[in-house]
């Protein structure tokens, strides 16, 4: 379903990201990996974010959660329920209406049981009971709970990550590259829990490059080159030869899947452009 049939969540546009950079002695550049990028999200619709390495898919995420480092120059128009999103107003709704799903496992602290972990910043009261909740809810037993991140699976670690992040009230998810290496079942777990999230009213951005993956779950597609939008189309016309898409670079980029015969013309043309 797309979002035009839904209410707005938020919405991004013309968002440019520089990074200022000193060379030889005080002389300063800058940097300008994003440029007229946009996307919006309506209310339980799943959008997929995706494209090559480097194009700026994280960086978009980082700028809705304002986490951007210090260097940054970010300009352009983020709207959130109908408000600017301003640095203070990202700051008061980030872990609470806005929930970030990290890329690595390795925001984990290696040396805390993971049920401690999931405790952090509940009510003391309750914290353990809303913690039991949470692992029941992510498919996750109790006596998980004692474990250190290095007992557990890929897939129960990518569980715990939804714990410690998605909780109650939350209206936006943002889910940065949840799905990569690992087992089929835990992928297909994830994937089911993202589609759980907008079947409950949440808007889902799905930061990724495993399109085969975003299209099981996704309403829509926004395709990100070089720090821009190429275009957002909905799921339905990643069919065929991508006839129905709007954009040569889409098409050809659609072609190069596996299972549709690759397209050696244009890996060869720019491997940078693929997916991975």
């Amino acid at each position: 379903m797309s979002g035009t049939h839904k209410n707005t969540l938020l919405q991004v546009s013309g968002l440019s990201i520089g990074f200022s950079q000193y060379m030889k002695g005080t002389q300063k550049r800058i940097v300008r990996p994003i440029s007229g990028l946009h996307v919006d999200i309506g209310e339980g619709e799943i959008v997929a974010v995706v494209g090559a390495s480097g194009s700026g898919k994280s960086l978009l995420a980082h700028a809705v959660l304002g986490i951007l480092p210090g260097n940054a120059i970010c300009s352009g128009s983020i709207v959130y329920k109908g408000e600017e999103l301003t640095q203070t107003r990202k700051e008061q709704l980030r872990g609470r209406e806005i929930a970030f799903i990290p890329q690595s496992v390795n925001y984990l602290d290696p040396l805390m049981s993971v049920g401690r972990q999931v405790r952090i910043g509940l009510d003391r009261a309750t914290a353990k009971a809303q913690q039991e909740k949470l692992f029941a809810q992510y498919g996750l037993k109790k006596s998980d709970g004692r474990l250190l991140p290095f007992e557990l699976s890929g897939g129960m670690l990518r569980r715990v990550l939804f714990a410690t992040s998605v909780r109650e009230g939350v209206k936006l998810v943002i889910a940065d590259e949840p799905t990569p290496g690992i087992h089929p079942q835990a992928l297909s777990e994830i994937l089911k829990q993202l589609k759980q999230f907008a079947e409950n009213g949440a808007g889902v951005m799905l930061i990724t490059h495993d399109i085969m993956s975003a299209l099981e779950i996704a309403d829509r597609v926004a395709v990100i080159k070089d720090g821009a939008t190429v275009e957002i189309s909905e799921v339905s016309a990643f069919t065929g030869k991508g006839e129905a898409l709007k954009t040569e670079y889409t098409q050809r980029l659609w072609r190069t899947l596996p299972q549709n015969d690759f397209d050696l013309e244009f890996q060869e043309e720019g491997g940078r452009a693929t997916w991975r």
